[in-house]
């Protein structure tokens, strides 16, 4: 198996000391580096070196006491000719990390592939076989679906399970617990059954309780308690199975106990079972919709395209388009894989990617996401990227492995749930030991209550859901706004950010500036001067040059073939055109070349102060004259510091453009810092002057030269709509252009921190106050003694509680003022060498 990481579905999982236990079981196993348990999402994602093999790690898994569920997929696959083929086409499905094993067909060119459930998607399998020669469509869509399909079962199977336990308990529970609650109901029982009748009867229903719905308790809890690794299950078969036994010890063999402890306790035993069942069950229900955010972006997937095959229009699957392929897009219908505009235009809604509300503009040239709706109008768009290389392939894979990731504030429930269930049957057993010697008499029930409801409070169920379900619910939130947390950490490191810095160029601003000025130096003509700067600007992608280039064509000003280009990050160009040697760039390039700026240097100045960035163009070593650009600001922009100061925090604009530049715009901004004419290792070390004085800092940027500071700062969020490096290199990621999505990460970061300590203060809150009560620590004070059905309903609640409360966070909103005009898409391959 390859180096990299390897994500399984694990089975049998109920408390987060199964998670530690199958965490340490998977980093036991060769090969693996380093493996974090998701108990909410039921996954294990692990990171693996090259002699890794998944079959041992399946055994490790195994020997643990836990499973990992497989899953058949078929695909059809072409090109298999011989027999040779075949085998290497089983080859190639046998070397995929997370394939169990493979068989392929030649007579009907099918491939059956068994995958470990999440490890690998049925994309990756296409992948593979296409790139050795080999097309395949998948037969069965996606192992996704079927972990969705056995989800929804296990949440009908447990339905029916707490039913039947419900209505065979209920009974019980009358009978034995009927005249605390309805008057006569004692004596009712006594004349019509007796009570050795009614005993049996009680030991009936209660047996197939316990050996029907509950059965499930006792089949994984057992084991693991004779492997020495007790988990949730253990403590519930452990303390029903007590009062189950004991109770059949009371009505079949009574003599064997003394006359005052002569009692049963089968209506404990069925009421733990069914309460535990409806927590269960209600548990399973909301584990369900913390996924929600994923189940609707993979949602936005459309089934088919009009692909243009020969010039004629046909539906297919989109597992069949492949880049190059021709795609007929028609008013409300969905993008089906990314592409490029190559007919027609049209407004497209991106809101479920961007989380921008207004449709965005395209045209021939613009780039469309697959997923997005188009509002109106006709368009021919190219496939430049399908399958699992799709933008909303990527968003859905970032935020799985947001979900499934381990935040700090987790280490502390790590540490308490490897010593827990263990300590809890410690705590148990002394309990009935005191109970034994210093309890009033009949000291033997009364021990057995206390141990039970000991053992049944004290699951730890709430403790491992508290902060993996926030966290799917949170990044899932986030995904839906627009705000991709690419690791799960900077979900916490956010919230502690002190200043927020920020590039200037298509961060603060559209990052579409036009040329505003232009003063050519004594000796040299204007339009000469702009013919030159343009056609050596053409090879330059940095959004200033598209300006100056623009500005050429407005002017119908004659193209010259630039050659020797170079473009020095952060400075400017330097280039030859038409015989000449160009230098184009900021007042320090020009220092740096040895050129002087002369009666130019004051203009510059002035440019500087208004808010324009000044350029200077050099011609064979003399300099010829200033260009100005003015980049206008997001419209977004003001209402996002607004948010940010608001939210408390410092903001600072590092950016490499000219500082009088920087500091008009600042002052036009409120911002509070500015750092300007820096390169881009000039932005690092800005970073690490603010983070040197004990502050944490945000960096927020968008182009190439962003890369660096975007992985310098403790978080890095990057614009969207920039550059892929600049994305690569972040923590976070704004799907949209608008700069309102930083202080809604930071929002709904602390929202789902604060989400997160408050599971954990009802978690440890609620074993720390009840494990006591449990044990019996009121009764010498106030004769008061906890029920192990009592303690089973709570137990039970405990759970719903927390993740009722991570499910609030589905509910985030903040509004930060989204544009209100239709913007234009733009290349997402900005060089931005100057802010």
């Amino acid at each position: 198996m390859a180096d990299g990481t390897l994500t399984l579905r694990i089975d049998g999982m109920s408390c987060a000391s199964c998670a530690g236990r199958v965490e340490r079981a998977i980093v036991g196993a060769p090969g693996v580096l380093s493996a974090n348990v998701n108990l909410a999402n039921e996954t294990a994602t692990m990171v693996t070196a090259e002699s890794a093999r998944s079959d041992i790690i399946v055994d490790a898994i195994g020997t643990a006491g836990y499973s990992v569920p497989v899953v058949d997929l078929e695909f059809a696959v072409q090109g298999m000719t011989c027999a040779s083929c075949v085998s290497t086409v089983e080859r190639i499905l046998d070397d995929l990390p997370g394939v169990a094993g493979s068989a392929a067909n030649l007579a009907s060119e099918r491939a059956q592939v068994r995958v470990l459930d999440g490890a690998i998607g049925p994309e990756e399998v296409v992948a593979a076989l296409r790139i050795a020669g080999y097309p395949a469509q998948s037969v069965d869509q996606a192992t996704r679906g079927e972990r969705d399909d056995r989800r929804s079962k296990e949440v009908a199977h447990l339905r029916r399970a707490t039913f039947l336990a419900g209505a065979l308990t209920l009974p019980v529970f009358v009978i034995e617990m009927g005249s605390h609650v309805i008057p006569g109901a004692h004596d009712l029982v006594m004349t019509s059954l007796g009570r050795q009748t009614s005993w049996v009867l009680q030991f009936v229903l209660t047996t197939v309780v316990l050996l029907g719905p509950g059965f499930r308790f006792y089949r994984q809890g057992l084991p693991s308690l004779l492997r020495g690794a007790p988990d949730m299950n253990s403590l519930v078969a452990l303390g029903t199975a007590a009062a189950w036994g004991f109770s059949v010890v009371a009505t079949f063999l009574p003599q064997l106990l003394p006359e005052g402890s002569r009692a049963v306790y089968f209506e404990a035993a069925a009421v733990i079972v069914t309460l535990i069942l409806l927590g269960r069950y209600l548990e399973a229900r909301a584990k369900g919709r913390t996924g929600e955010a994923i189940k609707r972006l993979i949602g936005l997937r459309a089934k088919t395209a009009r692909v243009l095959r020969d010039g004629t229009p046909t539906d297919v699957p989109i597992e069949e388009i492949v880049p190059g392929d021709l795609i007929q897009l028609r008013p409300g219908e969905k993008i089906a894989v990314d592409g490029e505009v190559v007919e027609g235009s049209s407004f497209i809604d991106q809101s479920m990617i961007t989380g921008e509300p207004i449709p965005a503009k395209v045209g021939v040239g613009d780039a469309v996401v697959g997923g997005t709706v188009n509002s109106s109008g006709a368009v021919v768009y190219q496939a430049t990227r399908v399958g699992a290389d799709m933008v909303l392939s990527q968003i859905i894979r970032m935020v799985e492995q947001a979900q499934g990731a381990k935040l700090p504030i987790q280490a502390l429930v790590d540490a308490v749930t490897a010593w827990f269930v263990p300590a809890v049957i410690a705590v148990a057993l002394v309990t009935v030991i005191i109970w034994l010697a210093f309890g009033p008499p009949p000291a033997l029930p009364m021990a057995l209550v206390a141990g039970v409801a000991v053992l049944i409070i004290a699951c730890p169920c709430a403790m491992g859901l508290a902060t993996p379900t926030s966290i799917m619910v949170g990044t899932g939130r986030g995904a839906e706004m627009g705000v991709l947390f690419r690791k799960g950490d900077a979900l916490q490191i956010l919230r502690d950010a002190d200043v927020i810095a920020l590039d200037k160029t298509g961060t603060l601003t559209q990052g579409r500036p036009s040329l505003t000025d232009l003063v050519a130096a004594p000796g040299f003509d204007e339009g000469e001067v702009l013919a030159l700067v343009a056609a050596a600007e053409t090879r330059s992608e940095h959004p200033i040059a598209d300006a100056i280039v623009e500005a050429a064509h407005e002017r119908d000003l004659k193209a010259v073939q630039a050659t020797d280009f170079n473009a020095i990050a952060g400075l400017g160009i330097t280039a030859k055109v038409g015989g000449h040697r160009l230098v184009i760039g900021a007042d320090r390039m020009m220092a740096g070349k040895g050129i002087s700026l002369g009666p130019l240097a004051e203009q510059g100045a002035a440019l500087g102060r208004a808010g324009k960035t000044p350029l200077y163009a050099a011609v064979d070593g003399r300099i010829a004259a200033i260009l100005a650009v003015a980049d206008p600001i997001k419209t977004t922009t003001p209402a996002a510091l607004e948010a940010m100061h608001a939210l408390g925090l410092r903001v600072a604009m590092i950016t490499g453009d000219n500082r009088g530049t920087a500091v008009a715009i600042a002052a036009e901004l409120g911002i509070d810092e500015v750092v300007a004419e820096v390169l881009p290792e000039g932005k690092v070390e800005a970073i690490r002057r603010l983070r040197a004085s004990g502050l944490k800092v945000a960096f927020v940027g968008d182009g190439i030269n962003d890369a660096p500071a975007l992985a310098e700062a403790d978080v890095g969020i990057a614009i969207g709509t920039g550059t892929d490096v600049a994305i690569e290199s972040a923590d976070v990621v704004l799907m949209s252009g608008a700069l309102t999505g930083v202080p809604k990460a930071i929002a709904l970061s602390r929202a789902t921190i604060r989400n997160i300590k408050q599971n954990l203060f009802w978690a440890f809150g609620y074993n720390a106050l009840l494990i006591p009560v449990a044990a019996g620590a009121l009764y010498p004070i106030s004769g008061t003694m906890l029920s192990p059905v009592l303690a089973a309903g709570a137990m039970a609640l405990s759970s719903v509680f927390v993740l009722s409360n991570a499910l609030r966070l589905r509910l985030f909103n903040t509004d930060m003022g989204e544009p209100d005009e239709p913007k234009e898409t733009g290349d997402r391959s900005q060089l931005a060498q100057s802010g």
